[in-house]
């Protein structure tokens, strides 16, 4: 790849996406020659919008063969790890370079997911609402105590997903005293320091996943899944909604088969008014709405990632690079 000597041009096409106002952008801009953004870009647009960019950029938007035949930049960035929005072979097929951006929102993410399990653990919204609707002024005691609450310490987290995410969370799991096991994929014999996929989920107080999503993985957790788990484990999910079968959970958590469900991903993103997950009556289950990665250190990281691969392109280095 030769090295690129002549004016670039980057143009981003959904910054909304990542920049609320809060974030510093000189690292792209000292990248490139000349740096355009559009808080979000809608389909019928981007082919205008990226035609004489040389570097775009995108975290959702999605770019496939048809819009890369019409205009073919250098070089695709993502500020994202997943790259699933982005048509790779035709990327690869006309030399166009993709990118994208890693390990930059792991405490983020493990902060976040543990936000979840205590939330859940303590039953915190049941007794902010308690509070606000005035349970403790008409309390006959000091305290109130309607929702159990219980300690981590002692109880078990199983890790679906041991990669860079899982281990942070794991690590964090520990400083709290819990014991940690690891899930083997399901079906497959367990590595040194690994349990079977059928035992973990029996023995959880904890399931967290972290796993991507592939043909293997979609809905990992099944009315099956759920069926073995403990009635008062709790499922927490920041990696992938489609990990999961939503309508199962739902069934199982109105019928209080697991004690809950802290999400911050859903199958659909945005999701329908109709997702069962999403029904006021699920007391049990604590939906955020895709920011476990979005801590501001996070998205700062994100920028100066994306900047750090354009930089390694104009010298014709390999950074981050997935085509």
């Amino acid at each position: 790849m030769p090295r690129q000597t002549g004016p670039v041009n980057a143009v981003f096409l959904d910054l909304a996406t990542v920049d609320r106002g809060d974030l510093d952008l000189a690292p792209l801009r000292e990248a490139v020659d000349t740096f355009e953004s559009w808080p979000i870009t809608p389909p019928a647009d981007i082919n205008v919008r990226i035609r004489g960019a040389d570097v775009v950029i995108i975290n959702k938007t999605r770019l496939d063969a048809h819009t890369f035949k019409a205009a073919q930049p250098g070089l695709v960035c993502l500020a994202a790890t997943g790259t699933d929005n982005v048509d790779l072979t035709a990327a690869r097929e006309l030399g166009i370079g993709v990118a994208n951006i890693r390990d930059y929102c792991t405490d983020s993410v493990a902060q976040h997911a543990f936000a979840l399990i205590l939330a859940l653990t303590v039953r915190l919204a049941d007794y902010r609402h308690s509070v606000r609707a005035g349970a403790w002024t008409r309390s006959k005691t000091f305290a109130v105590l309607d929702f159990p609450i219980r300690e981590l310490a002692g109880k078990t987290l199983a890790i679906v997903g041991h990669g860079t995410l899982g281990r942070a969370v794991a690590e964090r799991a520990r400083a709290f005293g819990m014991h940690v096991i690891v899930a083997e994929r399901k079906g497959q014999t367990p590595r040194a320091g690994r349990v079977p996929f059928e035992q973990a989920l029996a023995e959880a107080d904890v399931l967290s996943l972290h796993a991507p999503l592939t043909a293997e993985t979609r809905t990992l957790i099944d009315a099956e899944s759920l069926a073995s788990m403990k009635r008062d484990a709790l499922l927490i999910n920041t990696a992938r909604g489609g990990l999961i079968d939503e309508a199962a959970l739902a069934r199982a958590l109105a019928r209080h088969e697991i004690g809950g469900a802290g999400l911050d991903v859903l199958g659909s993103e945005p999701p329908g008014i109709d997702n069962p997950l999403l029904d006021p009556a699920l007391d049990n289950c604590l939906v955020t709405p895709h920011i476990a990665w979005a801590a501001r250190e996070a998205r700062q990281r994100a920028i100066t990632e994306i900047a750090a691969n354009i930089t390694a392109w104009r010298a014709s280095e390999r950074r981050n690079r997935v085509d």
